[in-house]
């Protein structure tokens, strides 16, 4: 099994920056992929930022140029890195793992941005 487990949430003002940690535990030999999703109550969560299996980097149009994601293979750790924030950022944002064996994808518990204007 793969654990994940956020960080770096809080509350910021507008225009400022906040950044994510995703630390990844157990079988990472099993993790093909991994991404940032966000989720506002009422809402389907959403993709913000991942890597995909070839290494490459995906990201949503609504964070194109704000957003910015990497990973510290040594640590098992995946950031996300949020520049100039909005109010409409505002949501949980989850970590996410594809991975090779079942059940094939697993998410970390979340972790609140809140964007005040």
């Amino acid at each position: 099994q793969v654990q994940l487990v956020e960080s770096g949430g809080g509350l910021v003002q507008a225009g400022g920056s906040l950044t994510l940690s995703c630390a990844a535990s157990g079988s990472i030999a099993s993790i093909n992929a991994m991404g940032w999703y966000r989720q506002v109550p009422g809402n389907q969560r959403e993709l913000v930022a991942t890597f995909t299996s070839g290494g490459t980097t995906v990201y949503a149009d609504s964070v194109k140029g704000r957003f910015t994601i990497s990973r510290d293979n040594n640590k098992n750790t995946v950031y996300l890195q949020m520049n100039s924030l909005k109010p409409e950022d505002t949501a949980v944002y989850y970590c996410s793992a594809a991975l090779t064996i079942y059940p094939h994808y697993c998410w970390g518990q979340g972790t609140q941005v809140t964007v005040s204007s």
